[in-house]
């Protein structure tokens, strides 16, 4: 792979609150001083840096993919229960277009105005009549596939990924590795490769 191929889309900003270490202007001067084309920031929730990202970015010669770490509600994003509902997956939705960019502004808003429950969530209902024009990745251990396969549950690991695939589309739907070696990641990312193989959704 050619160093200028690679591109960081799972990025969180000082946006990120307790989170996100990147300040912007430093993030885009870093991607083009590697030599990287382009750039994502997804940080959680919100879409606060996206302006401000886009701008640098375009200042710099650097291509913005704008995208976000949306909570999506175990059930659905208006069940707020305590303990059931306290503990929302993470998934990574990146803007291919306007119409993308447009469908994140209505989902982002609607788990901030609907589906705040100790975090903005949206759920599977509203992802599914706000996909068009967005690439999701199933996220970090957080994520709906990943916390499956961490609880040895890999039948229902694969039907979630089925799902999103589903909901965004073949191509717009990706199982995303990590390896920070924590011992969870090294341990689910054979079963990752698994999940791929069989269903034939990309890495």
């Amino acid at each position: 792979m050619e160093r200028n191929s690679f591109v960081h889309l799972h990025v969180h900003s000082e946006y990120s609150l307790l989170d996100g270490a990147c300040r912007i202007k430093d993030l885009v001067s870093k991607t083009k001083q590697m030599g990287q084309k382009a750039c994502a920031v997804t940080d959680h929730g919100n879409l606060y840096a996206a302006i401000e990202f886009y701008d640098e970015c375009k200042l710099q010669g650097i291509k913005a993919i704008i995208g976000c770490e949306v909570y999506v509600a175990p059930r659905g994003r208006l069940d707020k229960t305590p303990r059931i509902d306290a503990h929302p997956y993470h998934l990574v939705l990146l803007c291919k277009n306007k119409t993308g960019y447009q469908n994140l502004i209505k989902l982002v808003s609607l788990s901030n105005i609907e589906g705040f429950y100790s975090k903005p969530r949206v759920d599977i209902d509203c992802l599914k009549k706000h996909s068009d024009g967005l690439i999701c990745l199933s996220a970090c251990l957080a994520g709906e596939v990943a916390r499956k396969l961490t609880n040895n549950d890999y039948d229902g690991a694969k039907s979630t990924a089925l799902l999103y695939q589903s909901i965004f589309g073949k191509g717009n739907y990706y199982i995303e590795v990590q390896n920070h070696r924590f011992a969870d990641q090294q341990r689910i990312l054979p079963l990752q490769f698994k999940l791929a193989r069989e269903t034939g959704i990309p890495l």
